[in-house]
């Protein structure tokens, strides 16, 4: 399968990458900035792109079967770019042909309570507040969108970790997924595993769902 990666430079975006790779496909990496990506994959193509710019990657696009989005605007404090680059893919991609989309959404619109947010906590890092409202706005552009793509937006538990992988996880809707003890949280690379299941097994499509442990 030819996979287009977008954010592969990121720290999750690197454990997608790893995993897309290990499982044998064909990726294109559309990364902004070459050097600070540092990918060095060989099996990997890297495309300097800027996703606000699609006629940057467009032409990349072409025989891709599914794209993957990892973006993150709390490194660049450019996280208001995130519900814009959620509206761009949905308008470019269907136009390239591409009609299956991955998206590494946020944890802060998941409910503990039923109206509650993750984000609406007191406890929850201030400094992360932009990223997760923005991510919330991207969430809604997505149930809203009429785009002939099917679209799966993804968030990761409270916790998203370094650690091992072990290939194991379960499956939430909108509300957190925590443990037996109460802790919600997966390794990177078993949240890669999550996201490339979802582009061979096609399935979730237009529905925001968690996984974790």
């Amino acid at each position: 399968m030819k996979i287009a990666l977008f954010g592969a430079g990121g720290h999750i975006g690197h454990g997608i990458l790893n995993e897309a790779v290990a499982r044998g496909h064909d990726v294109i990496a559309v990364v902004r900035d070459p050097e600070r990506a540092n990918i060095r994959n060989p099996k990997v193509e890297v495309v300097v792109g800027d996703l606000g710019n699609p006629a940057s990657y467009r032409a990349a696009l072409e025989g891709v079967d599914a794209a993957i989005a990892s973006l993150s605007g709390r490194r660049d404090s450019d996280a208001w770019r995130i519900p814009q680059y959620a509206a761009t893919l949905l308008d470019v991609l269907p136009a390239a042909g591409v009609r299956r989309l991955i998206w590494v959404g946020g944890a802060g619109s998941l409910e503990t309570a039923p109206g509650v947010t993750v984000s609406s906590s007191p406890q929850f890092p201030k400094d992360w507040l932009p990223e997760a409202n923005a991510q919330a706005e991207a969430l809604r552009i997505f149930r809203h969108s009429k785009a002939d793509i099917d679209w799966t937006y993804v968030s990761p538990p409270a916790l998203l970790v370094d650690g091992e992988r072990s290939g194991k996880y379960r499956i939430g809707g909108n509300q957190l997924l925590a443990d037996a003890n109460g802790v919600s949280r997966i390794t990177v690379p078993d949240y890669a595993v999550a996201i490339l299941d979802r582009v061979e097994k096609d399935d979730k499509p237009r529905q925001r769902i968690t996984v974790a442990y």
